[in-house]
C-alpha cells in the first residue's frame, strides 16, 4: 500500500487527481477492485478489519474508514455483531436507491413494470455514444411502462451492450433490472449519471402513457456505470409528474 499517494493502490484509482490521495481512498480502491473482480460474492462476509489491515499494511482505522465509504456507496452492508458483507442488490434496495419518483401524497411508492418490447439489434449512433460502443456493436433495447398505484407514470427505453448481457432479450425481465444484472450477469451498478429536462410528449409516447399529446413531462437521461466505471446501461425515461415528484437527497 502506497502511503505517499503517488502510486500503488491509489496511483490510478477512481477519480484520481494529480498529487496526494488519502490512504483510506487507496484502500477503498483496492477493495473496490476486489469487488469488481468478484473476489467476494454478493452476500459474502469480508475478512475482519484486523485481517484486512494486516494484509494491506495499514491501520485498522484506515480500513474502517474505507469500509465506511463503501457502505455509504451501498456496495457493502454492516450487520451489527456479525461483520461486513458484500451488498446484495435485491429489488427493494435497487428500487429505493435508483427510482427517484415519489407520490405527492407521501410514502415511498413501489413501481410496477410492464415490458412493451425487447429486442437485440444494431446499436444506434446515440447508443454507441452513450455506452462508449464500437460501430459494429449490438445492444439489447427494451421499452417498458412503469406505474405507481396502478397509474402509468414512466415510459422507459433501456439499452445495454449485448456482449455484456447475452440472451437478455429472451428472458422474462423482473421489476428491477439492477438485481438481475448483478445476480445473473455479475455486473453491479455502482453509480448513475442523470440529466433532467422538461419537455412535451410526442403523440406515440403520450398514447402509451394514457395522456394527450403535448402533455408536459420530465425526461430523465441516465447512464449507469459498473464497478469498473464502464457505462453498461443507457436509460431514457419520460415521467409524468402531475401526482409525483422527483426526489434528490443532497449530502
Amino acid at each position: 500500500m502506497d502511503r505517499s499517494g503517488g502510486g500503488g493502490a491509489g496511483g490510478a484509482g477512481r477519480g484520481d487527481a494529480v498529487g496526494f490521495r488519502p490512504l483510506y481512498r487507496q484502500v477503498y480502491d483496492t477493495l473496490l477492485r476486489r469487488l469488481a473482480d468478484a473476489v467476494w460474492q454478493p452476500g459474502q462476509i469480508l475478512p475482519s478489519e484486523g485481517q484486512l489491515a494486516a494484509e494491506l499494511g495499514v491501520s485498522q482505522g484506515t480500513v474502517r474508514k474505507a469500509l465506511d465509504a463503501l457502505t455509504a456507496d451501498s456496495l457493502l452492508v454492516r450487520r451489527q455483531g456479525r461483520g461486513t458483507f458484500v451488498a446484495e442488490h435485491d429489488d427493494k434496495q435497487s428500487v429505493f436507491r435508483f427510482f427517484k419518483l415519489r407520490p405527492d401524497a407521501g410514502g415511498a411508492g413501489t413501481p410496477v413494470s410492464r415490458v412493451l418490447a425487447i429486442t437485440e439489434t444494431a446499436a444506434s449512433v446515440d447508443e454507441r455514444d452513450r455506452l462508449a460502443l464500437v460501430r459494429s456493436a449490438r445492444v439489447v433495447r427494451c421499452e417498458r411502462l412503469r406505474s405507481l398505484d396502478d397509474k402509468p407514470c414512466v415510459l422507459e427505453t433501456i439499452s445495454v451492450p449485448a456482449a455484456l448481457f447475452p440472451d437478455l432479450a429472451a428472458r422474462d425481465l423482473p421489476n428491477t433490472l439492477y438485481s438481475l444484472y448483478a445476480n445473473q450477469f455479475g455486473i453491479t451498478i455502482a453509480v448513475a449519471h442523470e440529466r433532467l429536462k422538461a419537455l412535451v410528449l410526442p403523440a406515440r409516447e403520450a398514447e402509451l402513457l394514457g395522456v394527450p399529446a403535448g402533455t408536459p413531462a420530465l425526461e430523465v437521461d441516465r447512464v449507469a456505470l459498473d464497478l469498473e466505471e464502464r457505462p453498461v446501461e443507457w436509460r431514457l425515461s419520460l415521467c409524468l409528474t402531475d401526482t409525483v415528484h422527483y426526489l434528490s437527497v443532497l449530502r
